[in-house]
């Protein structure tokens, strides 16, 4: 136990030296780029801000290749201090000096889906409205076709149609809207035209708006109505919006259940958000699966083979399954393999893979 409780410590304490050292390797980086956009336009401490709000997601993206380079410092370490040797000649195998560091791993990647996960969707969204806001302009990223933004809303009252040309960051400002309200009986109710509309306080305020009642018998144009301000109930939120057509990495871990049943109550596919939410459980086993990779080519005594070499190939092969399982996710993502498929049986498949190299190691 004593053992295990060292090599897990050694593990820590190399994963957070790595982490350190990519977060400010990132950070300068991209502190260059912001200073590149944003120098003549906001202040310096402005554009720190912001990329201290963008490292985040950065670095959760990079996590597997954080693993890796741990496992492998922290195995190249043990091996030339002659640790490793010495916790063999005692009848310990190579698998039993990975326990410690894959508790470790397990227990980080639990806190980082449960904990730094939340962080990520929030520090991005901030991101993202700073730089709209700085850069002052809206850009139109909820558009998903040449024709606008489509989005649906409905409740026992019926359903309402929502296209707008554009929108601001969140969903939560439309331009160029056009509303067409149904009866819960499938029938037209009417038609509303309107500048903009801004999504607060549980419903849609439409500026600058048209109505036109679409009733049988009834002649729409002569019976229209304007109105400076228009305010239409909706049970839609920002981030709902934000979640049906943005990324669903900007959605919090613990608000993917909420959104794929909303989702799909309200006629979206939410098959992105599902095989999302699946890859984030998986994770963990994803980030053990590096860990174990890193460990089976640098596990060796430093005078056995090049342990430049082996980092190398450890490298090269974490890069190789992160792209199979990125592969993986596009095809559940266009409906080409199952959810639960494609978000667990890349990281189930790099165990094996690196259980296998690791076998094959200690045989040899």
């Amino acid at each position: 136990m004593t053992l295990h409780f060292y090599f897990a410590r050694r593990f820590a304490i190399f994963f957070i030296r790595v982490f350190v050292l990519f977060f400010l390797f990132l950070f300068l980086i991209d502190l260059v780029g912001q200073l590149r956009s944003f120098s003549s336009i906001i202040s310096f401490r402005q554009v720190v801000t912001l990329t201290l709000l963008n490292n985040p997601e950065v670095l959760y993206q990079m996590m597997p290749l954080i693993m890796i380079i741990s496992a492998a410092a922290v195995y190249i370490s043990l091996s030339r201090s002659n640790e490793l040797v010495i916790s063999r000649n005692t009848g310990r195998s190579s698998m039993q000096a990975l326990i410690g560091p894959l508790l470790v791993t397990i227990c980080l990647g639990g806190m980082l889906v449960t904990v730094f996960n939340p962080i990520v969707s929030t520090t991005s969204a901030l991101y993202l409205n700073l730089k709209d806001n700085y850069s002052n302009q809206k850009r139109s990223v909820i558009s998903i076709g040449a024709e606008g933004l489509w989005l649906r809303q409905g409740d026992e009252n019926g359903q309402t149609v929502i296209r707008a040309e554009r929108a601001n960051f969140d969903g939560s400002v439309l331009y160029g809207v056009s509303m067409f309200e149904y009866h819960s009986s499938g029938g037209p109710r009417r038609r509303i035209e309107a500048k903009s509309a801004s999504l607060q306080g549980g419903g849609w305020w439409l500026n600058k708006t048209k109505v036109w009642p679409l009733i049988a018998g009834i002649n729409a144009e002569e019976n229209a109505q304007k109105h400076e301000w228009l305010r239409v109930p909706s049970s839609l939120t920002t981030d709902q919006i934000r979640d049906r057509f943005g990324k669903p990495s900007t959605v919090s871990f613990w608000a993917l259940p909420v959104m794929i049943n909303q989702l799909k109550s309200a006629g979206f596919s939410a098959r992105r958000h599902e095989v999302w939410y699946q890859t984030e459980i998986a994770r963990p086993l994803f980030l053990v699966a590096m860990v174990i990779i890193g460990a089976a080519f640098t596990m060796g005594h430093s005078r056995q083979r090049s342990m430049g070499l082996g980092v190398l190939m450890a490298i090269l092969l974490g890069f190789g399954l992160f792209y199979v399982r990125n592969f993986a996710l596009i095809l559940a993502e266009n409906g080409q393999l199952p959810v639960m498929l494609a978000a667990w049986a890349p990281p189930l498949a790099a165990i094996l893979l690196g259980l296998g190299i690791l076998f094959q190691a200690e045989e040899g």
